[in-house]
């Protein structure tokens, strides 16, 4: 035959689509062009897939040699396209099994040697090319354990060119290399705090109970204190007493890991840790790119915990770019050249200074910074995105009785966890007629119009406090969500007054 027909994957963030490669050969003038909207990356392929070819047996024929990538008006990118091609491309003039190759999706890297090279996005491709129903899938063998995550479809591992011939009926000889190996795997894993236990916080009880409402129901925190007074301790607390993941929030995660390049082994159910450095900009913090739409930190978080150490020194406009994903839980990057869109439902952590020095307000503090640094290093943390938190802790460094007397009725992270977890259960009991899961995810007007709106004795102070401005209708959506995640946490059906009262006073200490 002088044609033939696979197939391959291309991405757009977490989505994708299966491409058709269409290989034409003619009587031309000798040559290899690929056509149907690719990017360099995939224009280049000609010269690796036809060295490849030649080193494993299977030279491709002197003539004219066309591929195209249907359909032509979806942008391609990358080199997870090259094995599709060099297959197809072979099959014009190979005898090969047809049938076999168009009921395939292909995805790997071409070494000039024909070995298949591991690249990012294995996960999410093979998740595409099972909701497409394809249920074969040849992959690199480094990534084999990464593709087998996905159930539901055979997953063929191959070292080179000529595995992936052989399996489609080739008569090529079996070669004698070593797969290429994945990339050293150097980044922290996921939900880093498996040794990091709350019993280790010493002398501030309120912030650990706290930190405990803020897991119970999903919400984000703002902590404010000196250096010292144990806010980043606290904060990489949080994941160790978070509910581990389902199965689609962690096969979610373990597909983000992948296309942001980091190796997947398995299907960590350990919600994810993300703590950027404060000179992050805004493009690591969403994500971006020119022509491949990276995912950025808040992604990477999705379903697990983003910390901002030292949030008053990030730059205001990557905080400001924070306030869409926390309304909406996701996160859509549009470029020239491609868009994506990305989950984005983490949990937000801050933690600043006082001041520049850290040293205004603290007992016996000696702050040098003008006042006119004070204001302009707070306003960093502008007002819509501090709206935009549930639970706003000030902290104060832990005195010497506190460090030196044996505290009574230290909470450790198991006794943490287990309440978060029985808090959990009886907020999806009483959602389980509605598609929320966790209060953090409740719309406003359904807590404020819905079957379990609180009389209006309840809401007495909450009318109160947004009658003279003390609360905008976003922060009474969030007190409101707070009283629920401590009512589950007492274990309380319905909303008490004392669960307003407390929410009102996590959030910005506001009072009746």
């Amino acid at each position: 035959m002088t044609t033939a027909r696979t197939l391959a994957v291309a991405l757009a963030g977490l989505d994708g689509a299966v491409v058709d490669v269409e290989a034409d050969l003619t009587n031309s003038t000798p040559g290899f062009r690929i056509i149907g909207l690719p990017d360099k990356a995939i224009g280049e392929a000609a010269q690796r897939v036809a060295n490849a070819c030649a080193n494993r047996g299977a030279e491709l024929p002197r003539r004219r040699l066309t591929v195209n990538l249907s359909p032509a008006s979806l942008p391609k990118h990358g080199s997870g396209f090259d094995v599709a091609i060099a297959v197809a491309a072979v099959a014009t003039d190979l005898d090969l099994d047809h049938a076999s190759l168009a009921r395939t999706v292909h995805i790997g890297e071409l070494g000039l040697d024909g070995r298949l090279r591991p690249l990012p996005g294995v996960l999410p491709a093979v998740l595409a090319a099972r909701r497409a129903g394809v249920r074969h899938v040849v992959v690199p063998a480094a990534c084999a354990p990464e593709a087998e995550l996905v159930s539901g479809v055979h997953v063929h591992p191959a070292v080179c060119l000529a595995d992936v011939l052989r399996l489609h009926g080739g008569r090529v000889e079996a070669a004698e290399l070593a797969p290429v190996p994945l990339p050293d795997d150097t980044a922290e894993r996921p939900g880093g705090a498996d040794r990091l236990d709350l019993a280790d916080v010493i002398g501030q009880p309120e912030a650990v109970e706290a930190l405990v409402v803020a897991a119970a129901g999903g919400h984000h925190v703002l902590m404010s204190g000196p250096p010292g007074a144990g806010k980043t301790m606290l904060a990489r607390r949080l994941p160790g007493i978070l509910p581990p993941l389902d199965d689609d929030a962690a096969l979610t995660a373990a597909s983000i890991r992948s296309l942001a390049g980091i190796p997947v082994h398995d299907l960590d159910r350990r919600p994810p840790w993300e703590a950027p450095h404060h000179s992050a900009s805004m493009g690591a913090l969403v994500g971006g790119g020119s022509r491949i739409v990276r995912p950025g930190a808040i992604a990477r978080a999705s379903g697990g915990v983003l910390f901002l150490d030292e949030a008053g020194e990030f730059a205001a406009s990557a905080l400001d770019a924070l306030r869409q994903p926390l309304e909406s839980g996701s996160i859509a990057i549009h470029r020239a050249g491609a868009h994506a869109r990305y989950p984005a439902r983490f949990q937000l952590v801050l933690a600043t200074n006082p001041c520049p020095c850290g040293q205004y307000g603290v007992p016996g503090g000696d702050c040098t910074c003008a006042p006119v640094a004070i204001r302009r290093y707070l306003s960093r943390l502008s007002g819509p995105l501090l709206d935009r938190i549930d639970i706003e802790l000030s902290l104060r460094r832990v005195s010497i009785a506190h460090r030196t007397s044996v505290e009574e009725g230290v909470v450790d992270s198991a006794a943490a966890r287990e309440r978060v977890r029985a808090a959990r259960e009886r907020t999806m009991h009483r959602l389980r007629d509605t598609p929320w899961r966790r209060n953090a995810d409740v719309p406003g007007t359904w807590l404020r119009q819905g079957p379990a709106v609180p009389p209006p004795a309840l809401r007495r102070p909450l009318d109160a406090a947004l009658q003279r401005g003390a609360l905008t209708l976003r922060g009474y959506d969030r007190v409101l969500r707070v009283a629920w995640t401590l009512a589950d946490l007492a274990g309380r059906a319905a909303l008490e007054v004392d669960d307003i009262g407390r929410a009102l006073f996590l959030k910005r200490g506001v009072t009746a």
